[in-house]
């Protein structure tokens, strides 16, 4: 990673910034967003910087991954414990009032219990709540693609089993990984879909556990096949469009409206790959959509600040985003 663009800062910065300014857009059209905030290029970041529950739930991952880390190299065993409590924690916290997610609620319900986090899973459920928290493990600088790769599916498991949202928690922790490495934006998508590819028939029993058989499916292979063949889909969707898309067209005609995992990263990849020089101009073409704005922002800001770093991002809008200090410091922790 490049420590002079501090990658890891711009993508966190990023996906806060994203999610504040998709908070008063989520759940409206377009023609209604446009009637009450004005046209899309000129969206303006509210002024308390407020963020949802993809942000937070964002800080719970990336403390858990901390914790683990403070312990030795990252492991399944290391971090699946704090991982289980940091959310856990979220989901009782008085701050936890930002419209979360049905299915985050249901499973930190269960982990709050003492069974075993497989049987907490909601293994029916693909919900973009899976991958609009996963960044930080693509930041995170010394693990192995094995280790990033079995977090980000652990991450997503804790609450969303169903394979395809672990396979799209994967790549949009690669995404960003590839992104704060230097990868061309131009060449993101073949490289995704390359290790979409690679990865297709790869269930990491170690990270995972037996969570395959909480399903219906006849064996690990189909479970995971199938997340990955419908990621697979949709990346090339994204594929066939990302250099015609008109802009001023909703992104989400194209790519879907990003409330399940596997269309959040699509959609949020398209607004970046729009304008990758122009991170504002992405991210306010993001929460202009009629899907999930915040979530598809939350992405888009995270591929944009990775790419571009930290510098991305007009110091008046970063000083007010909600969270900025622990945003600043995990950012500084990683980019070191």
């Amino acid at each position: 990673m490049t420590t002079t663009k501090r990658a890891a800062t711009g993508a966190l910065i990023g996906l806060a910034l994203g999610d504040a300014l998709g908070l008063p857009t989520e759940f409206i059209d377009v023609p209604r967003i446009m009637s009450w905030y004005g046209p899309w290029r000129e969206l303006a970041l509210p002024e308390k910087g407020r963020v949802t529950d993809d942000t937070q739930m964002t800080l719970a991952f990336a403390r858990g991954i901390r914790t683990a880390m403070e312990r030795g190299p990252l492991t399944p065993l290391r971090l699946t414990r704090p991982l289980r409590e940091e959310y856990v924690e979220w989901h009782r916290s008085p701050e936890n009032n930002r419209a979360p997610g049905r299915t985050c609620m249901v499973a930190c319900q269960l982990l709050s219990t003492d069974r075993l986090w497989q049987d907490a899973s909601q293994v029916g459920s693909k919900g973009c709540g899976a991958n609009m928290r996963v960044a930080p493990i693509g930041l995170v600088p010394g693990l192995s693609d094995e280790q990033r790769a079995g977090a980000a599916q652990l991450q997503s498991a804790l609450t969303h089993g169903h394979p395809t949202a672990l396979a799209a928690s994967d790549l949009t922790a690669r995404a960003v990984h590839l992104l704060a490495r230097g990868v061309d934006p131009t060449g993101l998508v073949g490289q995704l879909r390359s290790y979409a590819l690679e990865n297709r028939s790869r269930y990491d029993e170690r990270w995972l556990g037996d969570l395959w058989t909480r399903s219906q499916d006849p064996s690990a292979l189909h479970f995971i096949r199938r997340g990955w063949d419908e990621c697979l889909a949709v990346l090339e969707r994204l594929d066939a469009v990302q250099r015609t898309a008109d802009p001023e067209i909703d992104p989400c005609t194209y790519t879907g409206d990003a409330w399940i995992a596997e269309e959040a990263l699509a959609t949020g990849l398209l607004c970046f790959l729009l304008f990758p020089d122009e991170p504002l101009t992405a991210l306010r073409r993001a929460a202009c959509t009629r899907g999930d704005s915040d979530s598809i922002a939350a992405l888009t800001g995270a591929f944009a600040g990775a790419h571009l770093g930290a510098d991305a991002w007009p110091r008046e809008w970063a000083e007010r985003v909600e969270y900025r200090d622990e945003l600043l410091a995990f950012g500084a922790l990683w980019d070191a």
